[in-house]
């Protein structure tokens, strides 16, 4: 007896093959935070954000918090709200580099915002 599927659901078959192996490959390629090479490494920054935003690691953390995990900032400014600069490297693309940074926004000295932006 052979066992064979019609088109349609060989084309769903091969959907959802993609579909697991590529949510596979992006979790097992997402750097979690790493705080030697976050400092030793800044120009593969961009690799740990990801991991930083999404699980909220620096929410509601003192700048001093902040700074012992992350160093001190690139940059720094205040317009009514503190915030941290943290540049990020520049990731990989097909087109033209992009230049990212991590925005922290601070509130009554803790951190309620962490953002990625293009510089």
């Amino acid at each position: 007896m052979r066992f064979r599927l019609k088109r349609n659901d060989q084309i769903g078959l091969i959907l959802f093959i993609a579909f697991v192996a590529s949510t596979i490959l992006i979790y097992e390629f997402e750097e979690k935070f790493d705080r030697e090479k976050w400092k030793n490494q800044p120009s593969f920054r961009y690799e740990m954000v990801e991991d930083i935003i999404d699980n909220e690691l620096l929410l509601d953390k003192t700048k001093t918090e902040v700074i012992s995990l992350l160093g001190k900032p690139n940059d720094s400014y205040s317009d009514g709200k503190n915030y941290f600069v943290y540049y990020l490297g520049s990731k990989p693309s097909f087109s033209k580099e992009e230049l990212t940074q991590l925005v922290l926004v601070f509130e009554n000295n803790r951190v309620i915002k962490a953002t990625e932006e293009l510089r």
